[in-house]
């Protein structure tokens, strides 16, 4: 990317290409239904980011009750999912300062700042969940924290990564713009 510079065309969308990903990795945590689930036979919890939902036996019907009624379960869907509209906003920020012709590299360093403070949100959501719900909520049999909240923690990372590629993107302006001579390592005889 560094070598081709941002105007070149395949190049120069790939940022805010990952941005997209990840917030559709954080739609799909928000709305999954597997954050933690049971692991064996016969399958009696399985709970979301906003309810928890049991079965006495393997043919019965499953009992569900809001995780909103603890103040934990609203601190971790809040701090989860103000990291979330973050990041949206990130992706929104990011879509307009790579279609303006001339890049502004300070506006790419805020929408990387804004990356960070959106990980430290998620971060705090992600760890909130499992330890207040594994030392609140009776658990019975052998459970797991299961794939949406492993999209919760994919979305984490790629905010904290994505960050640093918008703060030190700045750092080779000039290399980004073509305004470096290439250096040569051949020397004549």
């Amino acid at each position: 990317m560094v070598k081709y510079g941002l105007d070149y065309t395949r190049c120069r969308w790939i940022l805010p290409l990952l941005l997209g990903i990840g917030v559709i990795f954080g739609i799909i945590a928000l709305a999954g239904r597997g954050w933690l689930e049971s692991q064996t036979l016969p399958y009696v919890q399985q709970a979301s980011l906003w309810q928890n939902c049991r079965r006495p036996d393997q043919g019965g019907e499953w009992n569900c009750e809001s995780l909103m009624g603890y103040a934990w379960g609203r601190a971790a869907a809040a701090t989860y999912l103000v990291g979330f509209l973050l990041l949206v906003i990130c992706f929104a920020l990011a879509i307009i300062a790579f279609a303006i012709d001339t890049l502004r590299f300070n506006f790419i360093r805020g929408i990387g700042g804004l990356l960070f403070v959106a990980a430290v949100f998620s971060v705090m959501g992600l760890v909130i969940y499992p330890v207040k719900f594994s030392s609140e909520i009776e658990m019975t049999g052998i459970n797991m924290f299961s794939w949406a909240y492993g999209f919760g923690w994919t979305t984490a990372i790629m905010e904290i990564c994505l960050g640093f590629f918008f703060c030190c993107l700045p750092n080779y302006e000039d290399q980004i713009l073509g305004n470096v001579k290439p250096t040569y390592f051949y020397s004549s005889p």
